[in-house]
């Protein structure tokens, strides 16, 4: 099969697109995967890093006030579809794949608009615009939350849930954690606010650490390579627990994840898609600065299920941080079961279901 697959942005576009193309290639050797992103993005470092076959187009997104480079970006949009089909030529895929982002409204429109089939896969509760506008032109609409469907034509939409679980679902405890000076096999909290960081949790982690010290559990807090300097001064003005473990950045974070067993963190699809393939019971603390508030969303379908609490960021301090976590470290029988309940909610086969119907739609031509 050739597979054309477009995303970026971010992470949650990027990581779902690399999950099916590594299961896309494990069913199938023959496979040939091009890649089309923009120079700007965080695809442009990731995907050729990957060693995936990657291409660029010009193409920005949308001001939400009122501006000349709106007029700028219907130009580069037009533009960019005339470059899609040129690439689409060129590679002859069989099918075509959005993940998200503006960049790949082009691309799959351009692809759509040539009788190729399509499919746009939908990480989060709400539906981002570029795959709203997409919906009306794809074969299939592929979601990993039940709450997104209104926003999407029925008879378009497949439930596969995020390729990132399948991913991750099988990783075994690989003793990581004593690279960053923490005890093997000990109750671990980790906090994290994403790969860039986010100064709400990090602040709040300060605040709290006074209150972690002497617990029966240790804490890695991961404050991102941006902030990294600025809390470890912070940190100097304050008594740092031994138990508590300031680092900037995991490589692989995913490998760790076994051995943690509770998160703090953010409510991003790729975040949420680890938590339920491991089982991991978590406090959820939303951005708040994501289109329509869609993390909020995402982090209720798991509240609702009792497999995550929920602080968000207007209410988080210190103090609020610490009881929370200490409340569940020290209630091993409700983690026990927040990690069965968000476990239940994982769907560890979702880059199996996302190929399959890819693979289906190129039967059907």
């Amino acid at each position: 099969m050739r597979i054309l697959v477009s995303g970026g942005g971010t992470g949650g576009h990027i990581y779902p697109a690399l999950a099916l193309i590594d299961e896309a290639k494990k069913k199938d050797p023959t496979t040939k995967v091009l890649y089309v992103g923009t120079n700007r993005g965080l695809e442009s470092r990731i995907v050729p890093d990957a060693g995936i076959d990657f291409k660029t187009i010009e193409i920005q997104g949308f001001k939400r006030s009122l501006s000349l480079e709106n007029f700028k970006t219907v130009y580069l949009f037009l533009k960019s579809i005339h470059e899609s089909k040129k690439i689409i030529k060129e590679f002859k895929p069989d099918i075509v794949v959005g993940t998200g982002g503006y960049v790949c409204g082009s691309v799959v429109f351009a692809a759509a608009q040539m009788h190729i089939p399509t499919v746009i896969h939908e990480q989060n509760s709400v539906a981002g615009v570029t795959n709203k506008f997409l919906s009306h032109f794809v074969d299939k609409v592929a979601i990993c939350f039940d709450d997104v469907r209104s926003n999407f034509p029925e008879n378009k939409i497949v439930f596969t849930g995020n390729p990132r679980a399948q991913q991750v679902a099988h990783m075994e405890n690989k003793n990581r954690l004593k690279e960053y000076g923490l005890k093997d096999n000990y109750p671990t909290v980790l906090i994290f606010g994403g790969s860039r960081g986010a100064e709400g949790i990090n602040q709040a982690a300060l605040d709290a650490a006074s209150k972690f010290k002497d617990q029966p559990y240790q804490v890695l807090f991961v404050t991102g390579q941006v902030h990294y300097d600025e809390i470890k001064k912070r940190a100097a003005q304050k008594e740092i627990p031994a138990n508590m473990i300031i680092q900037p950045y995991i490589s692989n974070m995913p490998e760790i994840l076994p051995e943690i067993d509770l998160i703090v963190g953010r409510a991003g699809a790729t975040s949420l898609a680890e938590i339920t393939a491991l089982g991991i019971p978590s406090i959820l603390i939303p951005s708040p600065y994501v289109t329509a508030d869609h993390q909020t969303k995402n982090a209720m379908s798991l509240v609702n299920k009792n497999a995550a609490k929920m602080i968000t960021e207007k209410e988080l301090t210190g103090a609020k941080l610490a009881d929370a976590v200490d409340q569940l470290m020290n209630d091993s029988a409700q983690r026990s079961e927040m990690a069965k309940n968000a476990s239940d909610a994982g769907v560890r086969d979702a880059a199996d279901r996302l190929y399959n119907v890819l693979k289906d739609l190129v039967n059907q031509k």
